[in-house]
């Protein structure tokens, strides 16, 4: 790890009031724990999101729409 990494996982931790040492074991057993990281919750996860309807247009259109609404900022 190259020191600017140290330095942003550092900041993270004391943001968290934590010493880097617990950070990263909190981290590590989050990681290692994590039943949301399988590929079979991946695939449930787009399984129950293609059920849904969104309202949407075509690609023109809505490219169209964002750039309008880019020049009224």
């Amino acid at each position: 790890m190259d020191e600017e990494e140290y330095l942003e996982i550092q900041a993270v931790a004391r943001d968290q009031e934590l010493s880097v040492a617990e950070w990263v074991r909190r981290t590590l057993r989050k990681a290692r724990y994590d039943p949301t990281d399988t590929a079979e919750a991946k695939l449930r996860a787009i399984a129950e999101a293609s059920q849904h309807e969104f309202p949407t247009a075509d690609i023109g259109t809505m490219l169209r729409e964002i750039e309008e609404g880019r020049k009224l900022l």
